[in-house]
This record gives C-alpha cells, sequence and structure tokens, in this order.
C-alpha cells in the first residue's frame, strides 16, 4: 500500500483486527522507508443481488418487497411473524444458493422459490399469493389452481 507521508510502496502490516460484524478489517500499518505509522480499513466489496423482471428491467433484490406480499398473503391466518420471517429467511437462502456467484435470478425463479416454500407453510396463504404472482383474473383459474393442489395432496 502506498505511504500517505513519502508515497513509497514498501510497508508492512503492524496489527490487524476484523470489526465486531466481521465486515472490515483494519490494519495498522509501518511505512520500511520513512517509518510513519498509517492505519488503512478493508471490506468486502458488496455486489448486490439483481433480479431481472419480466421486462428485462434489473432492480436490487429487496428482501422487504417479498416480505410485503408474503405477509398480505398470510394476512388474517394463523401464521405468526416468527414464522413469517423464517420462511424469508429461508427463501433468501435459497435463492442465494441458487444464484450463487452470478449475483442475478429471474423474479419468476424468486415467485416459484416463495410458492414452493409457501405450499408447506399454509395452502391458502399459498393461493393468495399464486393469484398474484400467476395474475390470475377469473374464478376459473382460482379453481384450477385449487383443483391442481387437491390432486397433488389427495
Amino acid at each position: 500500500m502506498r505511504c500517505p507521508h513519502c508515497s513509497q510502496m514498501d510497508d508492512k502490516v503492524l496489527e490487524s483486527r476484523q470489526n465486531s460484524s466481521g465486515s472490515t478489517i483494519r490494519r495498522r500499518r509501518e511505512c520500511n522507508s520513512c517509518g510513519y505509522r498509517f492505519t488503512s480499513y478493508e471490506r468486502i466489496e458488496d455486489k448486490p443481488l439483481m433480479v431481472i423482471k419480466r421486462d428485462g428491467r434489473r432492480e436490487p433484490f429487496d428482501l422487504n418487497k417479498l416480505g410485503r406480499g408474503i405477509r398480505s398473503c398470510t394476512e388474517k391466518l394463523k401464521i405468526s411473524e416468527n414464522q413469517i420471517d423464517t420462511l424469508l429467511q429461508s427463501i433468501e437462502d435459497a435463492i442465494m444458493l441458487k444464484v450463487g456467484s452470478k449475483r442475478e435470478i429471474a423474479s419468476s425463479d424468486i415467485g416459484d422459490e416463495a410458492l414452493k416454500q409457501l405450499r408447506e407453510v399454509d395452502l391458502v396463504a399459498y393461493v393468495r399469493f399464486a393469484a398474484v404472482y400467476k395474475a390470475f383474473n377469473d374464478l376459473g383459474q382460482f379453481i384450477a389452481e385449487i383443483q391442481k393442489l387437491g390432486k397433488e395432496l389427495g
């Protein structure tokens, strides 16, 4: 690292410490040319997960947005806030495993994962979420989805 005092590139690290969250490393350095001591900080470059929307636009993944959708479809059902938080964490973990280092995912993949996991929690919430996600626009689509569920379960 370049010395801020004499601009030489020759230094040694005297001490390294992580911050409490582990996201930053503080290094105490000493220039081998002039003896000047200085501190540097290193942090991981956090590239946000990008969602590829149906129209091709890209936007950062927002767990809160998914949470609002999940909460709206679980309203007035016997699903605790703790269950919702666990569900959201599980969906996010599955998404992160799926994308790996690509850091991009289609919005349809997020919706599919949410449906898959909601189905395990509550079937009414599943149908409510599916109605919005799959853009049901008539009663026939609701009936078809419920019949499909019935066949798969029974």
